[in-house]
């Protein structure tokens, strides 16, 4: 197995911060690559797109209401990673009701790109997205990985079932290495 560490990126996320008066206490904070990774066991995912049909029904609250078993199975985190800005990607956190799931904006997509999984999805009216995906990653080595079929710009299907929380648990209850 080819072992490939995730790339040094810096992402720019808004974070809560009580001291903000007023009805957006937000702010910036910048944070990298290591904050999210180094000395962490964790589930990376990444999706075409928050709000989209497949990503909000299935992925993200699957991956939310399996989070005790993933940690059973030592996981200490999971990250969802798309290509929209910290204002999106909160939104959504919102509606969605996520708890224990942390999103992280990849708004230039620079850490999809990357990590080689950025396409075109011009043809829903996208641009620049990732392809669906999931890793896990130890202190930021990526140590399994699940692609989804079909890896190409401007894709007429959406597959979906490698990267799914079901098939990473089933892989992490199997001791099974997927080579990175």
């Amino acid at each position: 197995m080819r072992l490939r560490k995730v790339p040094d990126v810096t992402f720019r996320t808004r974070v809560r911060d009580e001291s903000i008066e007023g009805p957006n206490p937000y702010r910036w904070e910048e944070k990298t690559t290591a904050d999210y990774f180094a000395g962490k066991r964790v589930v990376l995912f990444s999706l075409p797109g928050a709000f989209t049909p497949t990503c909000s029904t299935y992925q993200l609250p699957d991956f939310e209401k399996l989070y005790d078993e993933f940690q059973a199975e030592g996981i200490d985190e999971i990250y969802c990673i798309s290509v929209n800005d910290a204002f999106v990607m909160n939104a959504w956190g919102k509606a969605q009701g996520i708890k224990n799931i942390r999103l992280i904006p990849d708004g230039s997509g620079e850490f999809t790109r990357k990590m080689g999984m950025l396409v075109a999805k011009d043809n829903l009216g996208f641009g620049m997205r990732s392809w669906r995906y999931a890793a896990v990653v130890n202190d930021g080595v990526i140590e399994q990985w699940f692609e989804e079929e079909g890896f190409a710009d401007n894709c007429e299907t959406d597959p979906y079932g490698v990267s799914s929380p079901q098939n990473i648990l089933d892989n992490l209850r199997a001791g099974e290495a997927v080579a990175a």
